[in-house]
């Protein structure tokens, strides 16, 4: 792993827990000042824990145990008291626990001395720098909005016997199965084809945000640049140890988001490369999501013959239709 990479995402987790700590301790702060009387509770708490303490070390046998069953019989009492003036202003102790990111790792990066796997995807957003992962916390499967989609069935408009509506709860629930199936060997791969401003990019995140939320690894690129990283390497002569790990991820992640397919301006190299992608994660059983303007005949067309076979026999091809989204939203904040 480079190691400036490394030490960043480090640094931005130290900064991340911390932050959380802080906010933590600023909101009890704020509720003991409204609530005086749980720093008096708090106070005599620890009070009587350090007596305990010290009982522990410094009393003979018989003497620490009188002492001890007294102190822990006011402890109890005080806790109780505590917990109860918590009851009367609608709050427990867990409101008063930082509330990090990752509940596995609780933002340090690392569960049982290994790598948590919030920390590795921030390692490859890092090294791939990707953008649109940025956006995965709007949208997600439960912020999927259907109002967009037309009810209404027109197939000469747009060349599907379903409405919009219907034709997108199936591809959301096909993307939804998908994000949940990454190790299943019978699980296809899926492409997203149609115009622009249907919902691709969106429910692309989803299923991005469905996967890391299970503690998988996502790369998502765009096909331009994922295909000018991909020659770039091969005909770079001095490969550091850095640039053959971010090649490797790229076939070993376990969920590889190529976006806007057909916008890279294509070459001998790329063809090339675009095949060794598909071909090895495929091999591999390790998934792919394409999300493409170019229709099938198009992709055909501009494309291999064994391209275009690798996508009709490992894909499934998801063909959006309806209204242009981005219109649709400008006419609504009119």
């Amino acid at each position: 792993m480079q190691n400036t990479v490394f030490r960043k995402v480090e640094r931005d987790y130290n900064l991340k827990r911390q932050r959380a700590q802080n906010d933590a301790k600023l909101y009890k702060k704020n509720v003991y000042d409204e609530n005086p009387i749980l720093q008096e509770i708090e106070d005599e708490i620890n009070m009587i824990s350090l007596k305990s303490a010290k009982a522990r070390i410094f009393s003979d046998d018989l003497n620490r145990r009188k002492e001890q069953e007294k102190l822990e019989y006011k402890l109890n009492k005080l806790n109780c008291k505590y917990d109860d003036e918590l009851r009367k202003i609608g709050l427990t102790r867990e409101d008063f626990k930082p509330k990090y990111e990752c509940t596995k790792c609780n933002d340090t990066g690392f569960c049982d001395n290994k790598m948590c796997s919030c920390f590795n995807q921030e390692l490859i957003n890092e090294s791939f720098k990707q953008s649109n992962l940025a956006k995965i916390k709007e949208e997600n499967f439960e912020t999927f909005d259907f109002g967009y989609y037309s009810t209404c069935n027109n197939k000469e408009k747009y060349g599907i016997e379903k409405s919009p509506l219907e034709n997108i709860d199936g591809i959301r629930r096909l993307a939804y199965k998908f994000s949940h199936s990454l190790n299943d060997p019978e699980q296809k791969n899926l492409l997203f084809t149609g115009s622009t401003g249907l919902g691709k990019t969106f429910l692309a995140n989803c299923v991005a945000s469905e996967v890391i939320k299970h503690g998988k690894s996502v790369i998502y690129q765009t096909a331009p640049i994922l295909l000018d990283k991909m020659v770039e390497y091969k005909f770079k002569f001095n490969k550091t140890e850095s640039d053959i790990e971010d090649y490797d991820k790229i076939f070993d992640v376990d969920l590889l988001i190529i976006d806007d397919l057909g916008t890279e301006a294509m070459n001998s190299a790329k063809f090339s490369e675009l095949f060794n992608i598909l071909n090895t994660r495929i091999l591999r059983n390790k998934k792919i999501l394409i999300s493409t303007n170019l229709t099938p005949q198009e992709i055909k067309r501009e494309y291999e013959e064994r391209i275009f076979s690798r996508f009709v026999g490992d894909f499934i091809i998801c063909r959006f239709v309806g209204e242009d989204i981005r219109i649709l939203k400008k006419k609504m904040m009119k």
